[in-house]
């Protein structure tokens, strides 16, 4: 009960020891981290500002608590616009609410990085960032298609069945 009582916020660590490694949960981020298999590293944001493509961790304002790393897809007056890599909706978010930035990541039982660690200023990651970026319409119009399917065959499978 005391580790809970005295576990850091992301915050917290950051501002601490000023890098902070670790597995995320979700699947927001999806291809490029993968729940469970690989390790992504935000160091603290200083007082710059982020750029187009990064991948930072902010907190949500509306849900205290919720930490989510996700990408950023445009710059704003007032902070940025940040997407998920599998996701369909943005999120928009202020200049204060970013804590940090991812600065690398751990691939492991990967076939497209390979198993190794991978910097955000490799030249490999930063072409991925931008063709997934600029693929974004097309993504997006493949899984809500996919989707609308997907319900309508559950929808036939209960009639046919008639499974409650």
């Amino acid at each position: 009960m005391d580790e809970v009582k005295n576990a850091l916020t992301f915050e917290q660590y950051l501002k601490e020891y000023g890098t902070l490694t670790y597995h995320f949960h979700g699947v927001s981020m999806l291809p490029l981290l993968r729940q469970g298999k690989d390790l992504c590293t935000v160091v603290a944001k200083g007082e710059e500002k982020c750029k187009k493509y990064d991948v930072a961790l902010y907190k949500r304002i509306n849900d205290p608590g919720t930490y989510v790393l996700h990408r950023i897809v445009k710059l704003t007056d007032y902070g940025y616009v940040f997407l998920g890599d599998n996701c369909v909706s943005y999120e928009y978010i202020q200049e204060e609410q970013v804590i940090g930035v991812m600065s690398s990541f751990y691939r492991g039982k990967a076939l497209f990085f390979g198993k190794r660690s991978i910097s955000v200023e490799s030249p490999c990651y930063k072409a991925f960032s931008r063709i997934w970026v600029a693929l974004f319409p097309l993504r997006k119009l493949y899984k809500l298609t996919f989707e609308v399917f997907v319900r309508k065959l559950k929808r036939l499978f209960y009639l046919l069945f008639k499974v409650k």
